[in-house]
């Protein structure tokens, strides 16, 4: 099935995203949320609760912080948040969706 307008954006942003410089780590981890919600819908494991997996633990906590969020919505709001990274960064976003469209 083919994509959706929406969805080669989201697509473009996520390879964006991947692509800029090093974030910090509670940055990235909004954008996971979003991401996963985007990709996957509501969270659907158990929490993990080993306390020498905390990364697993945050992460599965900003995703759960999704819960209820459409598909459509998270998408949007991932894109919106890679947008602003940019924009705070002084990054010149169109420079790199024009790379990742040639890639």
């Amino acid at each position: 099935m083919a994509n959706t307008d929406l969805e080669n954006q989201f697509l473009d942003h996520v390879k964006c995203g991947a692509d800029m410089p090093k974030q910090a780590p509670d940055t990235m981890l909004h954008a996971y949320g979003f991401y996963k919600q985007a990709t996957v819908g509501d969270v659907g494991a158990e929490r993990p609760e080993s306390s020498s997996d905390v990364v697993s633990t945050f992460k599965y906590d900003q995703w759960e912080r999704m819960k209820g969020m459409s598909k459509e919505d998270a998408m949007l709001k991932y894109i919106e948040f890679i947008e602003n990274l940019f924009k705070e960064q002084g990054l010149e976003l169109e420079t790199y969706l024009k790379a990742v469209k040639e890639k």
